[in-house]
């Protein structure tokens, strides 16, 4: 029986595994070029007001620099455009070189008409995106920063009167708390550009600070949209190459009040088309100068400053990020424009035709209507251009050009560069197939294809029936041309209509391309648009579409949108196990081995129906009425519902997963106990297992008192993680006692009566202790005294293991705010706000408790049967309100919607000094 388990949980632990690694390794390779700085990057210190250096001793504020301008800088004369650069989580202020040295340098260019000055905060690389206590700290920050940047100009013909906010990371969500702190003024930011920011939710929400926070920034960026809409934002996610933030969580928190914001995928940028990781988003050459583009195009010729019209911003932004016309950005163009007369007037009759040119132009594609080479009005369409790689395409819809009699391609005499051209006249309808994707449940075995055999430009195929979250695909593309060799590059485009998350690849001399094809975000509900393949092709080549279900890749898809709950479903797992070893305890008098339990209690069955039927059940009225008159909260999983995210039967699949997990780590767990014992045993000399029968003792009462203590004076964290160590310590001297025990040596134990069947009361199943209980507690033993002391002894190391490895997964969800306190210690020796210094002191108490105690003093307790019988709650309830909280606390229990944004907003403003309230000069 051990070796299926172990067999079936190590199926689950591979499943895990693969999925693990489709998310961090299988994905594009890096497509960005690395931006050089062409002279030594530089950064200068500014200065703040003494008192902000007072109640932010870890924060400093930077100006960027290279060679000349870093001196220039040190004179403080500034007369460019303010720029300032937020880090994220763990983020270092020397990430805005790269944005800094691309502004400088195309500032170069144009002869310094107009500049920017970039700014960087150092939060002093803060692991904020765990540990949400030092958000606000950093939002009062910046907004000391804004005042004092845009001091600095006020002797400037046209001082700027707004700061353009670059965040990375948490650094975008900062941006947009700013404008919740009551002495924010929101005149001072107009443009905020975020990179891989997690507007929607933390991505492990473990500390209520940080799920608080999220509610305040996102219900007042609902509640207020109307007066927000002159804050133009632009969200930039990375796509799959970035396995710390999914690209779903950068879309912003979508409204019909607030049309100033744009959120996309950086495959989708034109002229970057390529994936980021977390940290090449801010330094991927192709990325940041799409956005220096921006900026630059953004400024006021007149003020040298950026542009107060939110409508201009929009569309340059549009112009730059979404679809590029192959034009550059011109703010008010006339289509209609007078020529002289083409020096030659070709014309072309035939559908399909191609035609090499020796020059190229921006304007190269006109409408006529007067029908003759003496056209002298023509309409420029090259701003229905769209870009794309190694090539430009523009579809023109005959119907909406009635009065137009002819299409004029316009060559140029430039240069002795060759472009191809080609043109086709179609019907829209004949070049569009529908192509059913495979189903979810296929894993490869089948699947689904189409032959292109017509010649043309332009495919598209309709993928019908993609638009779940768990559904992933191969898309295998085939080509066969007529001639033995072809150049013409074919570029194919996966678009997704709801988002901008289009993929973009191009192939000319390979004889097939593979496209992954999985979505960043759900089908919005009542929108029946479809997941389309556009094929630019060459005319003498055939094409096969085949497309296939990958189930490696499906499974990445679920540890990437919920491979933070895992932790929550290995906890239950770890609880149904202690619970029946308690059971065992009460009923036989016996531990069973911790792999033993788990097997036999964690059951999916116990755990996912009643949360099923519970979530049903919220769709009536009289139930969710009843839900919130007691307290309780949302459902976790009736909010993914509404998100989109659920996956079928995500829970029973995620259950099972975290057994997997549970079983081999316990497994790893209890070998390295046992690797660090077999140490302790030759170091230490012999020792008699100690006969400890109370739990409460002066001794340990004093123990759990000063972990209390450090507690309250220093670190939650800390004083959970040096209570693990002296746990784990505890257990080691525990296994080595038990090793230099005689009847370890001899195998001799005494098999008490009536234990050869357990009973699970719980599951319904019955147990042969044979198969449960060592060998060495299965033979009769000569010395009856050391056979009780060997066997006591035995269960409670059996006890202790599972109660540690409930205490491991709990002391690994605390680390960051104990890192956090160890970057701070030199500022202050107590983490204040500490999110974990209530739950840290009563658990110090009980784990205290249940690390001095045994099997004797727990069979001897009344409560036994009971403390047995509430770990199936638990374990149900840990699953039903942990998904998307791994922290419970009162306050982060409001729904955004329904939250109070400003009490939110007195909360954030009631720690904020007096001074800050007031203006600094």
């Amino acid at each position: 029986m051990k070796i299926a388990s172990a067999l079936f949980n190590g199926i689950l632990l591979l499943i895990v595994v693969l999925g693990v690694r489709d998310v961090f390794f299988a994905f594009e390779r890096n497509r960005c070029s690395m931006t050089y700085m062409f002279e030594y990057p530089e950064y200068q210190k500014i200065k703040l007001p003494k008192k902000a250096a007072r109640f932010f001793p870890a924060y400093e504020l930077y100006l960027y620099g290279e060679g000349s301008s870093a001196e220039m800088n040190k004179q403080l004369s500034l007369n460019g455009s303010p720029v300032l650069f937020l880090p994220g989580n763990a983020g270092s202020y020397k990430q805005a070189r790269s944005i800094g040295s691309i502004a400088l340098r195309k500032a170069e260019n144009i002869d310094y008409r107009y500049h920017f000055d970039v700014f960087s905060v150092n939060f002093n690389e803060e692991l904020v995106a765990f540990y949400g206590g030092s958000l606000q700290s950093q939002t009062k920050f910046v907004n000391i920063c804004i005042k004092a940047i845009l001091h600095l100009y006020k002797n400037q013909e046209f001082p700027p009167q707004s700061v353009i906010i670059i965040g990375h990371s948490m650094g975008g969500l900062i941006a947009r708390a700013l404008f919740t702190l009551k002495t924010f003024n929101p005149k001072l930011i107009n443009l905020i550009i975020t990179q891989a920011t997690p507007h929607v939710m933390p991505v492990l929400t473990i500390d209520y600070y940080l799920t608080d926070f999220y509610a305040m920034v996102n219900n007042y960026w609902i509640l207020n949209a109307k007066e927000l809409q002159n804050v133009t934002v632009l969200s930039v996610a990375g796509g799959f190459r970035d396995f710390q933030v999914r690209s779903g969580l950068t879309f912003l928190p979508a409204s019909d009040l607030y049309t100033s914001a744009l959120s996309l995928v950086s495959t989708s940028v034109p002229r970057t088309w390529a994936s980021t990781d977390h940290l090449s988003i801010v330094w991927c050459k192709e990325l940041i100068l799409a956005t220096a583009r921006a900026l630059f195009d953004l400024i006021d010729e007149q003020t040298k400053q950026i542009t107060n019209d939110p409508e201009k911003r929009m569309m340059v932004l549009s112009h730059h990020f979404v679809r590029h016309p192959a034009k550059q950005y011109e703010s008010a163009y006339e289509t209609i424009t007078s020529v002289s007369v083409f020096s030659t007037w070709v014309l072309v009759e035939t559908r399909n035709w191609k035609h090499s040119v020796t020059g190229y132009t921006h304007s190269w594609i006109f409408g006529c209507e007067e029908g003759s080479a003496k056209c002298l009005k023509v309409e420029d369409l090259s701003w229905n251009t769209e870009l794309l790689p190694s090539a430009k395409s523009v579809t023109l819809k005959l119907d909406k050009f009635p009065t137009t009699t002819h299409f004029i391609i316009y060559q140029p005499q430039t240069n002795n560069t060759v472009f191809s051209v080609e043109c086709e006249f179609l019907k829209e309808e004949l070049k569009t197939e529908q192509l059913p994707v495979t189903h979810a449940l296929s894993f490869g075995f089948s699947s689904s294809n189409i032959k292109i055999n017509s010649s043309g430009l332009l495919h598209v195929l309709q993928l019908q029936g993609f638009s779940k979250i768990y559904q992933a695909f191969d898309i295998l593309i085939e080509k066969s041309c007529k001639e033995s060799k072809e150049n013409t590059p074919n570029i194919f485009k996966l678009h997704v209509p709801w988002s901008h998350e289009d993929i973009i690849r191009t192939s000319s001399s390979d004889a097939h391309l593979k496209l992954f094809a999985k979505l960043h975000d759900p089908q919005p509900q009542n929108d029946s648009r479809v997941v389309t393949l556009m094929l630019y092709t060459s005319q003498d080549c055939n094409y096969e579409v085949t497309i296939y279900t990958s189930f490696l890749q499906m499974m990445g898809q679920m540890i990437r949108f919920h491979g933070a709950t895992l932790p929550v479903y290995i906890v239950s797992n770890l609880l149904l196990a202690y619970g029946a070893q308690l059971y065992a305890l009460s009923s036989k008098g016996h531990c069973l081995e911790f792999d033993a339990t788990l097997d036999m209690a964690a059951k999916p069955y116990k755990v996912d129906p009643i949360i099923n039927i519970c979530r049903f059940l919220l769709g009536y009225e009289w139930f969710k009425d009843t839900w919130g008159s007691i307290g309780l909260p949302q459902l976790d999983s009736s909010e993914l519902h509404s998100l989109g995210l659920l996956f079928p039967v995500a829970s029973l699949l995620l259950f099972m997963f975290g057994t997997g997990v549970a079983y081999w780590s316990g497994f790893f767990f209890k070998f390295i106990i046992g690797i660090v014992a077999a140490v302790w045993k030759r170091l230490k000399r012999d020792a008699m297992i100690p006969n400890e029968s109370r739990n409460f003792t002066k001794m340990v009462f004093v123990e759990a008192l000063l972990f209390s203590l450090l507690c309250w004076r220093t670190c939650g964290a800390l004083s959970i993680l040096l209570v693990f160590i002296r746990y784990f310590i505890k257990v080691v001297k525990m296994q080595s006692e038990l090793w230099r025990h005689p009847l370890s040596n001899n195998g001799a134990s005494r098999q008490t009566p009536n234990s050869k069947h357990l009973s699970n009361e719980s599951s319904g199943t019955t147990t042969d202790l044979d198969d449960l209980v060592p060998t060495s507690q299965q033979e009769t033993s000569n010395h009856p005294h050391f056979d009780l002391d060997f066997m006591t002894a035995s269960d409670s190391l059996k006890m202790h293991i599972t109660i540690m490895n409930l205490l491991l997964w709990l002391t690994l969800l605390v680390l960051p705010s104990f890192i956090y306190w160890v970057k701070n210690l030199r500022y202050n020796i107590q983490l204040n706000p500490d999110p974990i210094r209530l739950l840290a002191m009563p658990l110090a108490f009980a784990v205290i408790i249940l690390m001095n105690s045994t099997v004797v003093s727990m069979k001897s307790s009344k409560l036994l049967k009971t403390a047995a019988q509430l770990q199936l709650p638990f374990s149900i309830l840990i699953v039903a309100f942990g998904t998307l909280h791994l922290y419970r606390e009162e306050k982060s229990l409001r729904c955004w919607l329904n939250a109070d944004a400003s009490r939110r907003e007195e909360d954030l403003d009631s720690r904020t000094p007096e001074w800050i309230n007031a203006s600094f000069y």
